[in-house]
């Protein structure tokens, strides 16, 4: 496994695999890695004559109030676990060779409408850093495909509409989300959690699966369901972003025209800022749903 920490060294060893016709994945992280961030490795292992896994704590995707500085940091554990695996590259630049040491004017890339709803809301900017870190990295690679979660599902369809948008030849290939014995989906920041806390947040999924299940009888009342989620999670303890049915593609509120919905809910637990989401397909003869987890 090659360590990488330039983006010249990276492209100079990425070089041959170009001119040899070898496919290329890429699954880019923050580190801190979980079972979760280790599918989208042997997927790409699995689809791709190299993989390149990236680790690069973006400081454009985080707003001033939130956890840039205490984001956890484990890349000792990370390269360990990436070369147990099998991965060919890891590319580690810091915050100089990304940006260049302009970040505060730095050109962004914003995806309209969809980074505006939901997340986007009440983060501010966090999108646009995610757009922009996400298309610098698809160009220093330029791999096949890359690899995210659907745990962000609003994350995944921004990148794949601004990887349409921009003509970029990658395919954005998403998986479902990785969960603990419990229902929790995997994520950096559940390690700040307490037992306790890990138990309350669970509730997150539960009220999911809740609102599921009613689509699945046949409730078309959707605000009164999101109110009801929305109130459970608040006497479960914890603060409610938001909790919303939408259209899975636009994002926009479902309606009863929408065969195609997402259940997405975003909610703190202290400090801790937790995401999770389900589809749920209905069928348009019988009204019967089909919960992808």
């Amino acid at each position: 496994m090659d360590l990488s920490h330039s983006i010249v060294h990276l492209k100079r060893k990425l070089k041959p695999h170009y001119g040899a016709g070898k496919t290329i994945g890429l699954v880019p992280t923050m580190g801190n890695l979980h079972d979760g961030h280790m599918c989208l490795v042997q997927e790409s292992l699995k689809d791709n004559d190299c993989t390149v896994v990236s680790i690069f704590i973006n400081p454009l995707q985080f707003n001033p109030d939130e956890d840039l500085a205490t984001y956890p940091k484990t890349l000792d554990e990370d390269t360990k676990k990436l070369r147990e695996s099998g991965c060919h590259y890891v590319f580690i630049p810091d915050t100089q060779e990304i940006y260049q040491g302009n970040i505060d004017s730095h050109t962004q890339v914003y995806v309209p409408g969809l980074s505006k709803l939901l997340c986007g809301k009440t983060r501010p900017g966090h999108f646009e850093g995610v757009a922009t870190i996400v298309n610098k990295l698809l160009n220093i690679v330029r791999p096949h495909n890359a690899y995210f979660g659907l745990k962000d599902y609003q994350q995944f369809l921004i990148v794949k509409r601004m990887v349409s948008d921009l003509q970029i030849g990658t395919r954005i290939v998403g998986l479902d989300t990785i969960r603990d014995p419990g229902g929790l989906a995997l994520s950096s920041r559940n390690s700040f959690l307490s037992e306790l806390e890990i138990q309350k947040a669970r509730q997150l999924y539960s009220s999911l699966k809740q609102v599921a299940s009613a689509l699945d009888q046949g409730e078309s009342n959707f605000l009164d369901l999101e109110k009801q989620a929305y109130n459970r999670l608040t006497v479960a303890g914890l603060n409610p972003d938001y909790f919303s049915i939408c259209n899975s593609e636009t994002l926009m509120p479902a309606t009863a025209a929408d065969l195609d919905i997402v259940i997405l809910a975003a909610a703190y637990l202290g400090s801790v800022r937790l995401i999770d989401n389900l589809h749920v397909s209905l069928a348009p003869q019988t009204q019967a749903t089909q919960v992808i987890e």
